[in-house]
């Protein structure tokens, strides 16, 4: 524990795309949303755009123009999702950790600190992919997150913020589990209720 020590953070922290750490929750998140879009929405979708392209003529056609223009919105997402589920680094906050890994704060912690008017606030530090603001998640590469990275009790740092510079003071660290908001099927979705036969999903996604 160093109670004198301040630090600013590294000039040479790395930028959002550099690794994609996740929690386990976060992970499972992201391949539950592909399954969704490509086993599910995508070929609901592309049953409309079929059913609609043989009513007539098409550049008047607003459920063929939707449609398409929808496929492309989904396949763009599905092309996101594969590079960040294949880049994904998985990180378990609950695994085993000893000497300076369990005392720093490094991803996948939980961090209490104070500010320099005594005011504590609690943040778990979680991927670019699972920022949660409500549940107090924030991002590995975020201003905070790099302020606190590598940190421990009682240690003294410098959070510099568009508003400025705040000192913070780290209070505890600890591992422990991150509830991740699960994936969830969004309210007007093209395939609710369908019962379309799905597409398989790549090899490496399936279950």
């Amino acid at each position: 524990m160093r109670k004198g020590f301040t630090r600013k953070p590294p000039a040479d922290s790395p930028g959002p795309l550099a690794k994609n750490y996740i929690t386990p929750g976060g992970f499972e998140r992201l391949r539950e949303e592909y399954r969704f879009l490509h086993t599910r929405e995508r070929p609901a979708v592309k049953e409309v755009v079929a059913w609609a392209a043989g009513n007539g003529d098409r550049s008047e056609n607003a459920d063929y123009l939707y449609g398409k223009r929808r496929l492309r919105q989904i396949d763009s997402r599905l092309r996101f999702l594969l590079k960040r589920i294949e880049a994904a680094e998985v990180v378990d906050p609950e695994a085993r950790r000893s000497g300076q890994a369990a005392q720093r704060v490094y991803f996948g912690a939980t961090v209490r600190y104070a500010d320099d008017e005594g005011t504590e606030r609690a943040v778990s530090i979680v991927g670019a992919d699972e920022v949660d603001l409500d549940r107090r998640h924030i991002s590995w590469v975020s201003p905070l997150g790099r302020a606190l990275m590598k940190a421990e009790e009682g240690d003294r740092v410098v959070l510099e913020a568009p508003g400025g510079k705040t000192w913070l003071t780290v209070l505890e660290v600890s591992y422990e589990r991150i509830e991740v908001e699960p994936f969830r099927e969004p309210p007007g979705a093209q395939s609710a209720g369908n019962t379309v036969t799905p597409e398989l999903p790549p090899p490496d996604l399936a279950p």
